[in-house]
């Protein structure tokens, strides 16, 4: 079954009731303003500039789940990274025709297909990589979406010191290039409904992470930069539900994020003791519409942190909010504004990031903060609203 989800600012998509936090159901809109123009992604916040390259990666130790005439799983591998380079061609958003698919796939009425390629990076592609013994940070998209709907939060914490790579599930989002120039489209969407289709989808994700850490010390040139004792994961939707499958899976990975999805990934009745963070939209208050929070929150016994942010929706943690303008979508009253939803993500995944990979303690961590008077600590000061 399918359910109408609001964008955080406003902008109305179909989206898979089984892979997101539950939301009111909003009537679909297309835009309702004028566009502004090209989108421009805010500046990352940390020391260093910030180079991106792609990978194409296959696994030919396994099928595709979704696509049955594909003898291996291909995958698409976004890194970012801290960079000395100065001069350089600013890395593309996404390419015309994944910006095509995309905004179709989203029903997003009367802008020019190509507008979401137009976006402003601030990445330099190809550029030399720089630094020494790097954390590594996994990112999982939502379901439907390509990675580069994270490109805000990775080029943060690439700026930050962090290698980031961002995975683009294959036939799991509406446009994924692969190495050769196909575009793989959404195969996995003609089987949303199907039972037990999030779970399935949580063990893909986890085996795709697995490959992609194994891979990358013989795919990426600048891999012997990462110190692969220090890695985590961070996902959003079906991504972040994902983060916890690959961490039960896989125990390289140290530490991960949950932003705002329903948790499929069963967790060990004896307890999982690396550090976890649940950051989501009031849909995950205690006692909420979706009960998976409260349910895995109990079998975690390490370090953990519940985290609900006033206004936000489910894309308020993804670069939609900042595509909004461009797309000609008015903001919502009440919603979180564009630019504060994509500042309080990228503080609180960083200070979580920065305690348990670097070692430094971030007291923004330990209560609610007046500088961020959005964020409530679950259960606790988190409520029922």
């Amino acid at each position: 079954m399918r359910q109408i989800l609001a964008v955080a600012a406003g902008l109305a998509v179909l989206a898979v009731s089984a892979c997101s936090a539950p939301t009111p159901p909003r009537s679909a809109a297309g835009p309702s303003a004028t566009p502004t123009g090209p989108a421009a992604l805010p500046v990352p916040t940390g020391a260093h500039r910030v180079g991106t390259t792609a990978l194409h990666l296959k696994d030919a130790s396994r099928p595709d789940p979704w696509n049955l005439d594909a003898g291996a799983r291909e995958l698409k591998v976004t890194l970012w990274y801290p960079t000395e380079q100065r001069d350089g061609r600013r890395a593309p958003y996404m390419t015309p025709k994944e910006s095509e698919l995309l905004i179709k796939g989203l029903r997003i009425a009367r802008v020019p297909y190509d507008t979401l390629s137009k976006t402003r990076t601030n990445a330099i592609e190809d550029a030399e990589p720089a630094g020494r013994g790097l954390p590594l940070v996994v990112l999982s998209p939502g379901f439907t979406k390509p990675v580069s709907t994270l490109t805000s939060l990775a080029e943060d914490l690439a700026s930050r010191g962090y290698v980031v790579a961002g995975i683009d599930h294959t036939y799991e989002s509406y446009a994924t290039t692969l190495a050769d120039g196909r575009v793989a489209e959404c195969l996995a969407c003609d089987s949303d409904s199907d039972p037990g289709f999030g779970t399935g989808v949580v063990q893909g994700r986890a085996a795709d992470v697995s490959f992609v850490l194994d891979q990358l010390t013989s795919k990426w040139d600048g891999s012997g930069r990462i110190d692969r004792s220090r890695i985590a994961m961070a996902g959003q939707s079906i991504g972040g539900a994902g983060a916890v499958a690959a961490m039960v899976r896989d125990p390289r990975i140290r530490a991960g994020i949950d932003m705002d999805g329903t948790t499929y990934a069963r967790i060990p009745k004896s307890g999982f003791s690396r550090p976890f963070m649940f950051m989501g939209s009031p849909s995950h208050i205690t006692g909420g519409r979706d009960n998976s929070w409260d349910r895995d929150w109990k079998l975690l016994t390490g370090w953990k942190r519940w985290l609900v942010l006033t206004g936000a929706e489910h894309q308020s943690f993804t670069d939609g909010p900042l595509m909004a303008g461009a797309l000609g979508v008015k903001p919502v009253d009440g919603v979180l504004p564009a630019a504060r939803s994509a500042e309080l993500t990228r503080t609180y995944v960083a200070a979580f990031l920065d305690q348990h990979l670097k070692s430094k303690r971030r007291p923004i961590l330990d209560k609610p903060s007046s500088r961020y008077p959005e964020v409530r600590f679950c259960p606790g000061t988190c409520g029922q609203s």
